[in-house]
C-alpha cells in the first residue's frame, strides 16, 4: 500500500469531494483526510489517500482527466513531515505550482529515483500516451544527474506496468521468449520503430540518443529499460526480469539493443 498526496483545482464548488471519492473508491484508494480552500479562481482541495501502488497510475489518469478537475498534482506522502500541512494551500494571489523543484540529490543516493518528480509527471504521461517523449525528455533534462538513471528507469517501469494491464493482460503467462515477441515487441512499437532479433530488441530511433553528439561512456536509454521491465514483471509469472542495454547509439554503437535476463 502507498500513501499519496493529491491537489486538485476545480471551478466546481459543489459535489467535488463526492466525485473525487468515487474515483478513489473505484481504484481501491481510501481517503484519509482532506482540506479545502476557496479562492477567486475556484476550489483548491488537498487530499491524503492510501491504496495499492498497482492502481496508482490509473487513478491519477482518471483524476487528471476528470471533467470537474482543471488542475491536478500528486506526490508520495512524506511521513517524516510530522503535522505540516498536507499540501500548502493556495490563495487568490498565489498561483498553483505545476512542478516543484526536487531537492538536490546526494551522490551516494544515485540509485534512488526522484519519486516526487515521477508522481508529478505520471498523469501527464498517461494523458499523452503514446506521445510521451516531450514529457519524458523534459523530466530527464530537469532531474538531478545523480538520480537520472534511477528516475528514468523507474518511471519507465511504472508506465510499462500500466501498459501491460491496459493492453496485454490477456497475453500473460507466456515463457520469456513468447513475452518478448507478444508483449515487449508490440508495446515498444507503440513508442518507436523496433525490431526483434532472437530474444533481443533493437532500435535506431531512440529519442535519448542525439545524432552527432559526442559519444558517451554509458548507454542512455534508461526509460526503455524500465519500460520493458515493467511490461514483463507485472504478471509475476517470469520471476524478476532485468533488461540490459548491450549497445547504444549514444555510445557510438550502430543501434540500441536490449537484452532480457530472467
Amino acid at each position: 500500500m502507498i500513501e499519496v498526496e493529491l491537489r486538485v483545482v476545480s471551478s466546481y464548488k459543489e459535489g467535488l469531494l463526492i466525485a473525487l471519492s468515487d474515483t478513489l473508491l473505484a481504484n481501491q484508494f481510501t481517503l484519509l483526510r482532506h482540506r479545502r480552500a476557496n479562492t477567486d479562481s475556484g476550489v483548491v482541495m488537498s487530499l491524503l489517500v492510501k491504496g495499492p501502488e498497482a492502481n496508482l497510475l490509473r487513478m491519477e489518469e482518471q483524476l487528471g482527466t476528470h471533467h470537474m478537475v482543471s488542475s491536478f498534482e500528486s506526490g508520495i506522502f512524506d511521513p517524516n513531515s510530522g503535522n505540516a500541512p498536507l499540501i500548502p494551500q493556495a490563495t487568490a494571489a498565489t498561483p498553483i505550482a505545476t512542478a516543484a523543484p526536487a531537492a538536490p540529490a546526494q551522490p551516494a543516493q544515485s540509485d534512488i529515483p526522484d519519486q516526487k518528480r515521477i508522481e508529478q509527471m505520471l498523469p501527464q504521461v498517461a494523458r499523452d500516451y503514446p506521445q510521451v517523449f516531450g514529457t519524458v525528455l523534459a523530466l530527464e533534462r530537469s532531474v538531478d544527474p545523480a538520480q537520472r538513471e534511477a528516475t528514468m528507469r523507474h518511471i519507465g517501469a511504472r508506465v510499462g506496468a500500466w501498459v501491460f494491464k491496459r493492453d496485454f493482460v490477456l497475453g500473460a503467462h507466456q515463457p520469456l521468449s513468447g513475452s518478448i515477441a507478444h508483449v515487449a515487441l508490440p508495446a515498444l512499437k507503440q513508442l518507436i520503430a523496433v525490431k526483434q532479433e532472437g530474444d533481443t530488441l533493437s532500435t535506431t530511433s531512440s529519442p535519448f540518443c542525439t545524432p552527432g553528439q559526442k559519444a558517451l561512456p554509458t548507454p542512455q536509454c534508461h526509460f526503455f529499460r524500465g519500460y520493458l521491465e515493467g511490461l514483463l514483471n507485472e504478471s509475476g509469472h517470469l520471476g524478476t526480469v532485468r533488461v540490459s542495454e548491450s549497445s547504444c547509439c549514444a555510445r557510438g554503437d550502430d543501434c540500441c539493443r536490449f537484452e532480457f535476463h530472467a
